[in-house]
């Protein structure tokens, strides 16, 4: 078992072109559960890819257990990878797939088999061991291909997107196992996803890349909760957080016909007369006065729960705001409601720097490279 360090770390693919992964530093821990996440082209696989020794790492370095692997071949990093499309042998029984790379590395058969016999219980495919993949379901490939990565027991396990190609339901439950898996093993995983959700429900902590610039590394939780900007804010919950430019004159923020107050201290932090301001779906009242008058557009209904979009009057947004509802009284497309956030939820943004004002910076928070406010509407467009 090992810890990863990234220290200043930097991938360049062309002289002059802005690099893929932008002087990365992240440190992380001993039998920790790292995700990594973020939009198409952010970076993600590239980082996992120099951990792995699949890409150089043009400036900084990376260290496995205290040791520089930046100029090592994969081979001697004593890393693991489990990709999205499996990648087994299709002419070998699944026992012979989880023991390739031990009867590659000289391992006597006897303890290839012993080891192979151990993963099969773990993964639950000890009936499965005499079979062919493809007479296998997705969920059964992928445990095979995880169980090849345990047998060789790793320093570092890396899972680049291994549940993409699942159904919706095998993701669910396989990202489930796969979690409670390596935490039951305490070996370092590096795992990418895009899928945001799926980073939220696995990772001990999750780090959010845009552009191959680090934004935040955190807690699921405080990801949520405390969002360092802006791009963040939108990026991480789903359905994604509603953004609104608004004035404010120091003391209140003015969201339609309400002028609300925001704690003392925080809009002195900002010189601009108008704030981003961040309200989660969730964090939607329906009221009978004030607020936003909004006609609604469309109505999801998911049971306890629904989702009611719309474009609100007399106010801007880039894109329709979603508020969550009762699912038993959820109100009809057409008909005109009018929303109020819970304040004690409500972030507040700076409209150039795209940091969030009330609340504590996180200490990996990239201040002078931060996504402002159009950034992410480009993005969302």
């Amino acid at each position: 078992m090992a810890s990863v360090t990234y220290e200043s770390a930097s991938r360049i693919y062309t002289e002059g072109a802005r690099p893929a992964i932008d002087q990365l530093d992240l440190t992380i821990a001993d039998g920790e559960f790292l995700v990594l996440v973020g939009p198409s082209g952010c970076g993600k696989s590239t980082a996992l890819r120099m951990l792995a020794g699949l890409e150089d790492t043009n400036e900084g370095r990376i260290l496995i257990g205290g040791e520089d692997v930046s100029d090592m071949s994969p081979k001697d990093r004593d890393i693991a990878m489990v990709f999205q499309n499996y990648a087994l042998y299709p002419h070998m029984t699944v026992a012979d797939n989880m023991g390739f790379a031990l009867k590659m590395a000289g391992i006597p058969k006897t303890e290839r088999q012993e080891k192979v016999r151990q993963a099969a219980k773990l993964l639950d495919l000890e009936e499965y061991l005499d079979r062919k993949p493809k007479a296998l379901s997705g969920g059964q490939r992928q445990r095979v291909a995880m169980g090849r990565a345990i047998v060789r027991s790793p320093k570092v396990f890396l899972m680049d997107e291994p549940l993409s190609k699942l159904d919706a339901k095998l993701r669910v439950q396989t990202r489930t196992q796969l979690a409670a898996l390596t935490r039951k093993l305490g070996v370092t995983t590096v795992y990418v996803t895009h899928d945001q959700v799926e980073a939220m429900t696995m990772g001990d902590r999750v780090c959010v890349l845009k552009e191959g610039i680090l934004q935040q590394v955190d807690t699921p939780r405080n990801l949520y909760t405390s969002p360092a900007n802006v791009f963040v804010a939108g990026f991480i919950g789903s359905p994604a957080m509603n953004l609104f430019s608004v004035a404010q004159d120091g003391t209140n923020v003015y969201l339609g016909e309400d002028a609300l107050p925001v704690p003392e201290g925080i809009l002195s932090k900002t010189s601009e007369p108008r704030v981003t301001l961040g309200i989660r779906p969730e964090d939607f009242d329906l009221v009978e006065t004030g607020g936003l008058q909004m006609e609604v557009e469309l109505s999801e209904e998911l049971g306890a729960d629904a989702y009611i979009f719309g474009t609100p009057r007399g106010i801007e947004t880039a894109q329709p705001v979603i508020a969550r509802v009762d699912g038993r009284r959820p109100p009809a497309k057409g008909e005109v409601v009018r929303i109020a956030p819970s304040m004690e939820h409500v972030h507040v943004f700076d409209t150039q720097t795209g940091l969030r004002l009330n609340g504590e910076i996180p200490e990996h928070t990239p201040h002078a490279q931060l996504a402002d406010v159009e950034a992410l509407q480009d993005d969302e467009e």
